[in-house]
Order: structure tokens, then C-alpha cells, then sequence
């Protein structure tokens, strides 16, 4: 009886196993998008749009909603004194809050330059960075300040992809701040 019974639940399971595998009639899926899911190349051809393309290419010259215009000068002496000379700074006076430049300038500036702008931040007073200039002995404009920012100078490094473009004219206004007290 013993025998019969492990007979039994053998085949059982064999005709559950094969019936879940029926090559004539597709599984039932939840979901299905999330098993076969419709993949476009970038550029490839596709039937969505008349061109036949699976996407549009950007109009030549345009900028994708959101980002950020670019930045004209080069990262060379020749860019920099070009943004010294002829940058100015695109936010009104009213758009300028000395409290959010303080605030920004204190994350990403007071540590090397100090919290006064005299190159006596907490980096340069353990000397781990000598040498950090003071505002006021230098000759910088909005565009220098800016310029600076964005690609960096001898030993400091870019803050362009940590800073928005309002966010650096912000601390471009507070240095400007500082230098002038």
C-alpha cells in the first residue's frame, strides 16, 4: 500500500510539474510590461514619430529645459581675464540674499579663505594649504570671482557641479561683500 501511495504522489507531481509547461497556450502574467518590456535605441529606427526615428534630436542650439546655460569662457588665462573684464553678475538686487551667500559661502568657501575673506580658514591656520590669498589684496571682479568658481585656481579646485549658477552668483555677491569691508 506503501508503494501504491509513493506511486500515486509521483505522478501527481509529474502531471502538476508538465502542466504548468504548455508550449501551445502562453502563461497567465501580471504585469506583462514588467517581464517583456518595450525598449527603444536611442537613435534607432522606430515607428513612433514620422521620421521613423525612436526619439527626436534637439534643434541645434536650444537647451533642454532646466539646465543651465553654458558657460562661454574657456578654462584658460585668456578666459579668465575675459570673464574679469567683461562678466557681470545677471541677478537683480533684489534676487541677492546676503544671508544665503553667507550661508553658502560659509559650506564651500570659509574653510580654506576664512569667514572674513582674509585666507585665514581653519585649513590654512592647521597649514595644510598655505598661501590662500585675502580679498582684499587682490585684484578680482563679479567675472574673476565667477570664472574661479566654475574651473578652479592653482591649488583650489571647481565648485560648479556642487553650486547652481543663482547659488555661485550668490556667493559672488557675498565676496564681493567681504572685500568691500
Amino acid at each position: 500500500m506503501k508503494r501504491v501511495i509513493q506511486i500515486l504522489m509521483l505522478l501527481m507531481f509529474v502531471v502538476v510539474v508538465s502542466s504548468c509547461d504548455n508550449k501551445r497556450k502562453p502563461n497567465v502574467q501580471y504585469f506583462p510590461n514588467m517581464y517583456e518590456p518595450v525598449s527603444y535605441e536611442t537613435y534607432g529606427v522606430n515607428d513612433i514619430y514620422e521620421n521613423k526615428m525612436a526619439s527626436r534630436l534637439p534643434v541645434l542650439g536650444t537647451i533642454a529645459r532646466g539646465d543651465e546655460l553654458p558657460y562661454e569662457y574657456p578654462n584658460t588665462e585668456e578666459g579668465y581675464a575675459e570673464a574679469k573684464s567683461n562678466l557681470i553678475n545677471p541677478l537683480a538686487s533684489e534676487v541677492l540674499d546676503a544671508k544665503r551667500g553667507k550661508a553658502l559661502y560659509d559650506i564651500y568657501c570659509a574653510t580654506c579663505h576664512g569667514t572674513k575673506g582674509d585666507g585665514q580658514g581653519d585649513l590654512a591656520k592647521r597649514e595644510k594649504f598655505l598661501g590662500i590669498p585675502s580679498y582684499k589684496d587682490r585684484d578680482i571682479t563679479e567675472g574673476s570671482i565667477y570664472h574661479v568658481i566654475m574651473y578652479g585656481k592653482n591649488m583650489m579646485g571647481p565648485h560648479a557641479s556642487q553650486l547652481t549658477e543663482e547659488e555661485r552668483w550668490q556667493v559672488v555677491a557675498y565676496v564681493q561683500e567681504l572685500r568691500n569691508n
